[in-house]
């Protein structure tokens, strides 16, 4: 036993494994108890440290020593749970406290992963890590220090899929992870499935739920409540006009924006070593050495291959030989780690040396009952795939790895009917503001446009309005996040081709042809039905997509808006526009390609607006003059956008008096049949001619099943 020169125990690990020691005992013991005693005599490091713990100095020290590395490995995703108070050094004389694993009621669910799944798998384990701990930051002000964090079932996917920890994560989903700090469920009003939005402010949020019709905020409460409250300011806007009192200034000229910074710590390029993989601590990767180990007892892997999967790729011949002699050196250490107790014998984590020696390949032979933490929880799993899914339906990566996400969501997602009774409900849908999820309705866009087929649909505008309507979708882009379909318009209002407008098309000049063409934000296209009336291919040209922002910004419309204060940070993102002092606020004028964008705009903002113009709508028509030259002409009509916002503010704030009303009514019916069963229970026992006991027992017959042995 060591002693400090104060006469205190100090503690001494010549080896620095006791963590392990200590998730080895538990988990050989499990599930039974171990208290406190029994653990200080089976842990190494504890007995030769604290010796039977006989003094109450001895109890204290190792109670100290235990709860830092209790702390630890529930930094690292094991959970050790208590059964009597914890042991206090101010409490002499109080019983040992118990401890044991928390694995849960719920059996693993274990998976192949390819390699090739492996930057998707990370990229999702990143996204859903970090959602579920922003989703959960209130509860974690009530959680147990000891209590297993939002990475817990990662460790149950490192034993599987070892090689996720050496992944970089795509710096879009870095800088968005490190932004979108809050969460809210959101649902459509026509569809039972649940959306967790990630967003940045509430502000954002309020944007998304403008650009989504129909969508309602289900919780928290309060970013329903700041949502309302910018709803109310927007029905309120005054009117404004476009005219100036000075020179406006442009925005980008007045403010430089700072970019945001991304700490080290979630930044794809932080890395230890090479600066090939995360960043985790020795004994983090030792961890998942034997618990990959233990997960495939008598399986082979060569030390290159282990090298390849926890240290990650090496650039050199010296970086190699490094890492290949840091997996020698972790197995070594994992041969030391051990049960020495006697309940259940010594038991050792055994390497087939020989195996080793001669062909540099690992085999473990006994995994100490480790292999019960290897696989994934129902619940994360769930997590997992609605993960996997936003990453393959949404902007956020590039097309090749969308498609490798979509087929590892196919793949996770035939996992789940096994597991079907272990769950509450579907698979969580996840979503990030700025990166939209693929609206329902691209299936059938691409399906029309691949067959050269009119569609049929409802498409809802700024103000909020729901319209039948029939396109002809020639093609889809992706534009700061956010699907848009090209439709050529030629198509009358019964989805018939206009012959005469399709006439005039072909004689135009192709600088004239942008007018045939309208973009349209697929979050807006609803109901989608393909019409079987094909056209014929040679007809449709191809859209000039590169000419289109070109073309919107000259059909725009110039709009302006009035601001409370001065210098406020969200007109900074308005790239374009100009902006003067006006009153106690900022007048900004732009021109804007989108009404849709602008409602939605002034109503995220509404706490900061005061006024809105009316608009002046820009049309470019194209005609020829007598040589047979095309002319553009430019007609500019007033455009009551402002009119729009209070509209789409009044439609949305009708949509929450319906959910308000929806959900007291589901309160009362809950209620209702609350209070009818309380009163069953009451009638039924004041009846019994014998008590309580009697009529409880009556009660329990009377709700037996029927059963042919009753009759």
């Amino acid at each position: 036993m060591t002693e400090g020169s104060n006469g205190r125990r100090r503690f001494s690990d010549k080896w620095g494994k006791h963590e392990l020691d200590v998730l080895v005992v538990l988990s050989s013991a499990f599930p039974q108890w171990l208290t406190s005693r029994q653990i200080a005599q089976r842990v190494k490091a504890y007995a030769d440290s604290y010796g039977e713990l006989a003094d109450q100095a001895a109890k204290a020290a190792f109670a100290k020593q235990f709860q830092r590395d209790r702390a630890k490995l529930a930094d690292l995703g094991i959970e050790i749970e208590s059964r009597q108070p914890e042991y206090s050094s101010k409490s002499d004389g109080q019983d040992f406290a118990s401890y044991r694993l928390r694995l849960g009621d719920q059996g693993l669910v274990r998976l192949h992963f390819d390699e090739e799944d492996m930057p998707i798998l990370a990229a999702a384990t990143f996204l859903a890590k970090s959602l579920k701990s922003d989703a959960d930051d209130v509860a974690d002000k009530k959680r147990s220090r000891f209590a297993s964090p939002a990475n817990s079932p990662t460790l149950g996917l490192s034993a599987l899929a070892p090689s996720i920890g050496t992944q970089s994560i795509p710096t879009s989903l870095a800088e968005a992870v490190q932004t979108h700090r809050f969460t809210a469920t959101v649902r459509a009003e026509d569809d039972d499935e649940t959306v967790d939005v990630a967003y940045e402010d509430s502000d954002d949020l309020a944007f998304y739920m403008i650009m989504h019709p129909g969508v309602r905020i289900l919780n928290p409460r309060a970013a329903r409540d700041s949502f309302a409250r910018r709803l109310q300011a927007a029905s309120q806007f005054e009117t404004c006009d476009n005219s100036s009192r000075t020179t406006p200034v442009a925005v980008q000229e007045r403010i430089l924006k700072p970019e945001v910074e991304v700490p080290p710590s979630l930044h794809p390029t932080h890395r230890r070593g090479s600066g090939s993989g995360q960043s985790s601590s020795e004994v983090d990767r030792r961890l998942r050495l034997m618990l990959f180990l233990s997960a495939h007892p008598g399986a082979e892997y060569s030390v290159e291959e282990l090298a390849d999967r926890f240290i990650g790729p090496t650039h050199t011949k010296d970086q190699h030989e490094k890492a290949m002699k840091t997996i020698r050196k972790d197995v070594n250490t994992l041969t030391t780690v051990s049960d020495d107790g006697e309940i259940a014998g010594s038991q050792f984590f055994d390497i087939d040396w020989d195996l080793l020696e001669e062909e540099d390949v690992v085999r473990a032979d006994n995994s100490l009952g480790l292999d019960r933490l290897a696989g994934l929880t129902p619940q994360y799993l769930s997590l997992l795939v609605g993960s996997v899914r936003y990453l393959a339906k949404s902007t956020m990566l590039p097309d090749d790895q969308r498609q490798a996400a979509d087929s590892l969501y196919e793949r996770l997602l035939a996992a789940l009917p096994h597991i079907e009774g272990e769950l509450d409900g579907d698979p969580t849908t996840l979503a990030l503001t700025g990166y939209e999820l693929e609206p329902d309705s691209m299936g059938k866009i691409r399906e029309a446009i691949r067959r050269k087929c009119p569609i049929h649909c409802y498409y809802t505008n700024g103000a909020g309005e729901r319209k039948e309507r029939w396109f002809l979708p020639v093609d889809t882009f992706i534009d700061e996040g956010a699907f848009y379909v090209v439709v050529w318009n030629v198509l009358g209002r019964h989805g018939d081709l206009l012959k005469q407008k399709l006439e005039t098309f072909k004689r135009a000049d192709s600088r004239s042809k942008a007018p045939q063409w309208k973009t349209l934000r697929a979050s807006r296209i609803a109901e989608v039905s393909v019409v079987d009336q094909p056209v014929e291919e040679e007809i449709i040209p191809v859209p000039p997509i590169s000419e289109l922002r070109q073309w919107n910004f000259k059909n725009g419309s110039d709009v302006s808006f009035i601001t409370d204060s001065h210098d406020l940070a969200f007109i900074d993102d308005l790239h374009s526009a100009t902006i003067e002092p006006w009153d106690e606020g900022d007048k900004v004028h732009l021109r804007i390609t989108s009404d849709s964008w602008f409602v939605a705009f002034c109503i995220a903002h509404a706490r900061h607006i005061v006024a809105v113009s009316q608009g002046e709508r820009h049309e470019v028509k194209s005609s020829e003059d007598k040589d047979g030259n095309v002319v553009e002409t430019v007609e500019t009509r007033p455009s009551d956008v402002a009119a729009a916002i209070r509209e789409r503010a009044q439609r949305e704030i009708e949509g929450l008096h319906r959910q308000e009303e929806e959900e007291a009514r589901l309160e009362q019916e809950k209620l209702k049949r609350e209070q009818e069963a309380q009163s069953y229970v009451a009638h039924t026992t004041s009846a019994a001619p014998f008590g309580g006991a009697a009529a409880r027992s009556r009660m329990e017959s009377d709700h037996k099943p029927f059963t042919r042995a009753g009759m």
